[in-house]
């Protein structure tokens, strides 16, 4: 019975989800944009090694820290509205950043940037889980919603390089405003409001635990990842840690917590986030490994490697609507774990990279593992949501992506720190003597120094220390795709332990209380919603 009342989605929505994903691609995009922008945004705005630091950091680091204040927030005060306010925020600040005239205003743009961000991602995804009723649409829905996601970061760099090729470097901000204008003229015609009427007050203290909680883990771990371990990092690291520990009393004490903690005792809920926290531990910690054989190992141009590196994004792009699809069939837990081998095989293909290898290897292996890493974020994403009642799918969503940003830098830390280490010992056995020590010591920290180092030696000297570098960098690369096979072996043993008898028949509420919900919601909002 339930099969035949759950009502699908029309044109309408699908027009409306395609209006939603315009801020997901570019709030993903932004994480990435300004890659190649860096030389030109040096030579007008004069930012000291601090001040650059934080225009590249601070947009990730505001956008971790408030997803899941703002998955809370859309839940009380009606997601379409969070979204409405978070392209307004997201639009004017890419117009202060694309004309600031000083490092402070950039920092500060990109900071505005990463608010407007934090209210985009968790509404997107939440309100997919509104507009789609039928299981199987929505399972397409989010497989299209993950792959821009993955898809929007790739794109990022590579756009930056086309615009940089022909405008100014605030081109790259000013490309976000059309999008948002787009955005706010057709949400409210398109997208229908969605609250939950019984969430009670917002806890201010909780949304400043869960920022004093975040921050300084992923500040931490990222630091790490670039400069190695140091007692502040660890100790803001344990502090980060100690505030999560007062959030989670403060929600299991309050009435009306920002994070119900019973949403990690549905079956499914939490070994969901643990599963994609280790795929976007491979997928983003591996990330710098073939960026770097592309351009440093390869010797390609910026532009030319973000080209080349688009190439296992597009060779993904269909593979999430497919998981969706085939995930109609079979058991997700079994589809997850599928995933999991697939992204094995292409690390066990990286482990055969030389510098002597041709390109399409290495892409061969980068395109493998994306698409089994693809799959199992589009297949979690959804078991998140269906775990989730609808009148939380805020809170869920924040949370599913406060996984991604959590496992992603783990990866770069730890992925970063193998590679790292075995870089640093096994270049050194094969640099030629008689290298003045200053060279021996920048060539020792990165394959960067390396080159630097080659460039100023002699012919025969220079390419004496690029082969001993390049191989030594392959060796660090060989032994993070097998550190990251064991997290995908791991991921694929948890997925089968909680995940099984998960995949859902049907919305966890009866398509009539969901639509009455939504209709409560609706009738309780200032504006009227389109049907």
């Amino acid at each position: 019975m339930t099969a035949t009342t759950t009502p699908r989605a029309g044109r309408r929505e699908w027009i409306g989800f395609t209006v939603l994903m315009l801020p997901l691609l570019l709030v993903s995009m932004d994480v990435s944009v300004l890659y190649f922008a860096v030389p030109f945004i040096s030579e007008e705005l004069r930012p000291t090694g601090t001040q650059q630091l934080w225009i590249f950091d601070i947009y990730g680091f505001v956008l971790a820290g408030l997803l899941i204040t703002m998955g809370a927030l859309g839940d009380r005060i009606g997601r379409r509205r969070l979204l409405l306010f978070g392209a307004a925020a997201f639009g004017a600040a890419s117009l202060l950043a694309a004309y600031a005239d000083s490092a402070e205003t950039l920092i500060a743009a990109r900071a505005v940037l990463g608010v407007g961000g934090a209210t985009l991602m968790p509404s997107t995804l939440a309100l997919v889980r509104n507009m789609f009723h039928d299981a199987k649409q929505r399972g397409t829905a989010i497989g299209i919603w993950t792959a821009t996601l993955t898809g929007g970061i790739a794109i990022g760099p590579v756009l930056s390089g086309v615009l940089l090729e022909h405008f100014w470097w605030g081109s790259i901000f000013l490309i976000n405003i059309p999008a948002m204008v787009l955005l706010l003229l057709l949400v409210p015609i398109l997208v229908p409001e969605f609250r939950n009427p019984g969430a009670g007050r917002f806890d201010l203290v909780s949304a400043l635990l869960s920022l004093g909680a975040l921050l300084p883990v992923i500040y931490g771990i990222k630091e790490m990842a670039r400069d190695g371990v140091s007692p502040a990092r660890v100790l803001a690291i344990v502090a980060g840690l100690l505030v999560g520990a007062l959030f989670l009393h403060r929600q299991r004490t309050r009435a009306y917590p920002m994070i119900d903690l019973g949403l990690f005792r549905r079956r499914g809920f939490a070994g969901s986030l643990a599963v994609n926290l280790l795929a976007m531990f491979a997928l983003v910690g591996f990330a710098i490994f073939t960026t770097q054989h592309l351009q440093s190992v390869l010797g390609l141009s910026p532009l030319r490697a973000a080209l080349w590196s688009l190439v296992p994004s597009l060779a993904v792009g269909g593979i999430a609507p497919a998981a969706a699809a085939l995930a109609q069939r079979v058991e997700r837990a079994y589809l997850i774990g599928t995933g999991f081998g697939i992204a094995v095989l292409g690390f066990v293909v990286l482990t055969r990279v030389t510098p002597e290898s041709p390109l399409w290897l290495l892409l061969l292996g980068a395109s493998i593992y994306a698409a089994g890493l693809v799959m199992v974020m589009s297949l979690v994403t959804e078991l998140v949501l269906g775990a989730a009642p609808p009148e939380q799918a805020g809170v869920a969503s924040a949370l599913t992506e406060s996984s991604s940003e959590l496992g992603g830098a783990l990866g770069m830390a730890i992925l970063g720190s193998v590679g790292a280490a075995v870089y640093r010992r096994e270049v050194l056995d094969g640099l030629p003597p008689g290298l003045p020590a200053d060279a021996r010591d920048a060539a020792r920290e990165t394959l960067g120094g390396a080159l630097a180092v080659a460039e100023g030696l002699p012919a025969d000297l220079g390419d004496a220390v690029l082969h001993a570098a390049r191989l030594a960098f392959a060796d660090g690369l060989h032994l993070a795709a097998i550190a990251a096979t064991v997290a995908m072996l791991l991921g694929a043993l948890v997925a089968l332990a909680t995940l099984r008898g998960t995949a859902r028949k049907g919305p966890l509420l009866t398509p009539e209380a969901e639509q009455g919900a939504l209709l409560n919601a609706s009738s309780s909002d200032d504006s009227s919603v389109s049907r």
